[in-house]
């Protein structure tokens, strides 16, 4: 069964904290697939996987349907990416209803009311289906 994480972000944006998850789960060997809202904020998880830490690397690129997998880690805005990843790290408001292919979810909530009352919504989707729920609850970063 899938297990889920919530991030709970007391500082800072979830696209940060979803480069340094990347960045770990690539290090522990698993693929990941970072699930964003919109094409927009995809393109802007590509840019800043390359800046966001100096001496960082996580090798990337935006997921395409009929392309081959040349990274461990894809970034993608579709309902239904067909791709074998191990983790989703999830940017959209919304619970992407493919999640149950991953072994691992990361919901990560930002610290804005709306984000907030998405993110009660998503763990409450989750539970009430019966997922193994973990909550990590991140300090304010400088």
């Amino acid at each position: 069964m899938t297990r889920v994480d919530f991030y709970i972000l007391a500082s800072g944006s979830p696209e940060h904290i979803a480069c340094k998850l990347s960045e770990k789960a690539y290090g522990l060997g698993n693929r990941v697939y970072i699930h964003t809202e919109s094409a927009q904020q995809a393109q802007h998880m590509d840019e800043l996987l390359w800046t966001f830490r100096d001496g960082s690397f996580v090798p990337h690129e935006q997921y395409q349907a009929s392309a081959p997998r040349r990274t461990p880690i894809q970034i993608g805005c579709h309902e239904n990416p067909d791709t074998d990843c191990d983790v989703l790290i999830n940017l959209a408001g919304e619970v992407p209803l493919f999640f149950s292919r991953f072994l691992r979810v990361a919901e990560l909530v930002g610290v804005e009311p709306a984000a907030k009352t998405q993110g009660r919504e998503r763990f409450r989707f989750y539970r009430d289906r019966g997922y193994p729920l973990e909550t990590h609850e991140l300090p304010v970063t400088s």
